[in-house]
């Protein structure tokens, strides 16, 4: 089975990377096309089939995955349709706001059709993913593409309706945890850790919830009760975070990148 990244920035590349760790793919059946030499440069030490015809790219390929700005789809899928196989390919799309709608009436003999959001610590086999199976998808593709991303973390099926929320909560929800770990470890540097030893505390502080809520199956807040003794300093700390409007304000940044 060979596979293609029509794109390979941020989300693309991380993608590829994740495809490379993975088992399911040889290296060598795995195609990027990329306008970026030092993009294709990067993959081809890796083994990875390269080119910058999004054609070649696409038309000896099972799966075509096109990954570029969302303004950059129509140009894109308009390019390679006439090299298209609705019968024995399908197409997956990555790109945030853009409708199985549109893609149909850019493409209107369109392979069977995933619409997808996964973030980008898809790179370390750790992503998590969105899936969205569209019309003339099978249940034995559905569970096809599942399998190829579960190995790079974990999938929702979910509908198309609740992309734009699982785009902000997960692709963009990296980001919101990320400036957490960089604020924590500020906090850190004022508290008299060097800046280095505060982020690599913060860090496996947040990998040490993450796991301990994965393992125990705990709702959040039972697990802060765990930790807050009457009168302690953790509930003041949580006191103080709440007056400043933490929770309200992770909620408001979640709904704001979702409209």
């Amino acid at each position: 089975m060979k596979i293609a990244m029509i794109g390979a920035g941020a989300m693309g590349g991380a993608t590829v990377e994740g495809l490379i760790k993975g088992e399911r793919f040889k290296n060598e059946d795995i195609t990027v096309a990329d306008p970026s030499q030092q993009v294709l440069e990067k993959f081809a030490r890796q083994s990875v089939s390269v080119t910058t015809d999004n054609q070649m790219a696409a038309q000896d390929a099972d799966i075509v995955c096109v990954c570029v700005k969302p303004w950059l789809v129509e140009q894109v899928l308009t390019g390679i349709k006439e090299v298209l196989n609705p019968q024995k390919q399908i197409l997956i799309v990555i790109a945030a706001g853009v409708s199985s709608a549109k893609i149909k009436e850019w493409l209107p003999d369109c392979p069977p059709l995933f619409l997808m959001i996964p973030n980008i610590a898809i790179a370390q086999l750790a992503s998590m993913t969105f899936i969205v199976p569209c019309d003339a998808v099978t249940q034995q593709q559905t569970e096809l593409v599942k399998n190829i991303f579960d190995e790079m973390g974990q999938t929702i099926i979910t509908d198309e309706q609740h992309l734009a929320a699982g785009t902000t909560l997960a692709s963009c929800g990296i980001a919101y945890a990320m400036r957490y770990i960089r604020a924590a470890s500020e906090g850190g540097v004022e508290l008299g850790f060097k800046a280095d030893d505060a982020k690599q505390i913060v860090m496996q502080t947040m990998k040490g919830a993450v796991e301990l809520l994965q393992s125990s199956g705990l709702h959040p807040e039972a697990a802060i009760d765990l930790v807050t003794t009457p009168g302690g300093v953790t509930i003041k700390g949580l006191n103080e975070m709440e007056h400043a409007g933490f929770t309200s304000a992770v909620i408001r940044g979640l709904k704001a990148g979702a409209k």
